[in-house]
């Protein structure tokens, strides 16, 4: 093998620690069967080698350069996988720094967004506080140069990767911005920036608080509990899980644990090669009780199907919105040589009834099971369960919400906005010569230049097409707005309280209060009846 590079045999060496790992799990629990499972790993193995070998010394182009890497990268480790469920994943190294990024929820660099946008790397918006925030980079800055080095023909991923670095280091930005007379050059310190997985959280009605999780990440137990005790005595909760993909276990099981009564069941882990789990409320919620809604959507996965499930199975909050994604399999991260890492499929979730989570993928293309949720749902094939109070819930393909709310469908000429981009950057055209208030609104004037924004970009529109839209419109023209002029919280705000699957979702709440005082007489049952229940005999 002539072609073979070092990179190759690290690839190699990594594929084989892969499937040693498999092995070693696969032959952990049976027994007697071991030595024939090991003669028949060993078989797989030498053949995957003699077909490795045939194609290095036969394709018609050399492996070469990242080839060879690719083909045990991208290829075989990566189909081995699929064969096992949808799931189970093998990072390379720069996937792998990037998952252990998201989790711990921070990292050193600059704090801002950025998009690519007509072959340009564009600042969407800086996170509030950040030292991109600070130095004053808004929204629509064309980022030109990092350092010096231009940034024509580098992606996001290499932008962002030059703008990252060790903690307090400097990085020169340049940006062109529309308006300004020439270039605009800015010192950046970098710092560790916190990327909190609550994105917002405030009263959106008098005692009502609402709150959004993006993931579940390292801080996201500490963001909660902050959450409730910044707004006092609550007289309601939206909690928003929707497009929340999940995270880590533990701190969907801390936010559980502030709304759950102690000792209550929130969820449950059944693997093959390790003993069942059992994660219950240790602290609970001190009796600060408050009617909750949970609204959800097939985007919400995961940890946050556990924190539905277990709201909904103890009767503490009601859910709406649509049917939740299914990921019930749980993947225990295993880091291997060369920065690589694997996530393997090795419990199952449960929730507190007893509710399998994961959905059906036998037979199944790996884009419907992620992309396509719009089949018809088939509770006869579902298994049955009963919440605390004896309401009938469903498992075995996510958590089915007590009440459906469908997110508002959009039309043609709303896709044809959103795919020109028009809010963003009708937004860094707009605030150019001018600043805005706090109080600002959409009035004529402004829906004025919106219009003459449209033709300037060749977008042709009706006063019917403006107007059967006028709500949306307006509201995504202040949200942008709000978002360069303050922050991307100014900007979330404006777009929660126009949101219509949140107005519907506040309509729940006397209904999720009843449900939860109803919760609270049969947890005094349950607590009475054990009272005065006769001792055990010896």
């Amino acid at each position: 093998m002539s072609s073979r590079t070092p990179r190759t045999i690290v690839s190699l060496i990594v594929f084989f620690a892969v499937c040693g790992l498999a092995g070693t799990l696969v032959s952990r629990k049976v027994g007697a069967q071991s030595s024939a499972d090991e003669s028949t790993f060993r078989d797989c193995l030498k053949q995957f080698t003699s077909v490795y070998q045939v194609v290095a010394q036969n394709y018609a182009e050399p492996l070469t350069g990242n080839k060879p890497g690719d083909v045990i990268y991208d290829g075989a480790i990566p189909e081995m996988l699929r064969t096992l469920d949808p799931h189970s994943t093998f990072y390379d190294p720069k996937a792998y720094a990037r998952m252990q990024e998201d989790e711990s929820g921070k990292y050193y660099g600059v704090g801002m967004y950025i998009q690519p946008q007509n072959n340009k790397v564009v600042v969407v918006y800086p996170f509030e506080g950040s030292p991109a925030f600070k130095a004053g980079l808004r929204p629509g800055d064309v980022i030109t140069a990092v350092d010096g080095k231009s940034t024509e023909g580098l992606d996001t991923v290499a932008v962002a990767n030059l703008l990252k670095g060790p903690k307090g280091t400097h990085v020169t930005l340049t940006v062109s911005r529309e308006g300004a007379a020439g270039p605009l050059t800015f010192d950046l310190v970098r710092q560790e920036i916190p990327h909190p997985s609550i994105d917002l959280k405030y009263e959106i009605r008098p005692g009502i608080a609402y709150i959004h999780i993006t993931q579940f990440q390292e801080t996201t137990g500490k963001e909660f509990a902050d959450a409730l005790d910044q707004f006092g005595n609550l007289k309601g909760l939206i909690l928003d899980l929707r497009g929340n993909p999940g995270g880590v276990l533990v701190e969907a099981v801390a936010v559980c644990d502030k709304l759950l009564n102690r000792g209550q069941i929130i969820v449950s882990q059944r693997g093959r090669a390790y003993p069942e789990q059992i994660y219950r409320a240790t602290h609970g919620n001190d009796g600060h009780l408050f009617p909750i809604v949970v609204l959800v959507n097939h985007g919400t996965a995961s940890a946050a199907e556990i924190v539905s499930g277990a709201l909904q199975d103890h009767d503490r909050a009601l859910i709406v919105g649509q049917v939740t994604f299914g990921k019930g399999l749980v993947q225990t991260v295993y880091p291997l040589s060369d920065g690589t890492g694997l996530a393997l499929t090795t419990y199952h979730y449960y929730t507190p009834s007893g509710r399998l989570i994961q959905r059906n993928y036998n037979g199944v293309s790996l884009y419907d099971y992620f992309y396509n949720h719009d089949q018809p749902e088939n509770l006869k094939n579902r298994e049955v369960r009963l919440t605390d109070s004896g309401r009938t819930v469903y498992g075995g393909g996510g958590i089915t919400p007590d009440y459906t709310i469908e997110p508002p469908k959009s039309d043609k000429f709303q896709d044809l906005l959103d795919a020109h981009n028009v809010f963003f950057n009708f937004t860094e055209h707009y605030l150019a010569d001018r600043t805005v208030g706090r109080d600002f609104e959409v009035d004529n004037a402004v829906l004025d230049q919106f219009k003459k924004f449209l033709t300037s970009q060749n977008i042709a529109y009706t006063d019917q097409d403006l107007d059967g839209v006028m709500g949306w419109l307006k509201m995504n023209i202040k949200s942008s707005i709000m978002t360069s002029q303050f922050s991307e919280q100014a900007g979330l705000r404006v777009r929660a309280n126009w949101d219509p699957m949140i107005a519907k979702a506040l309509t729940y709440l006397p209904e999720a209060q009843t449900l939860e005082q109803t919760a609270e007489k049969i947890d005094l049952q349950k607590e009475t009846t054990a009272k005065n229940a006769p001792p055990a005999a010896d």
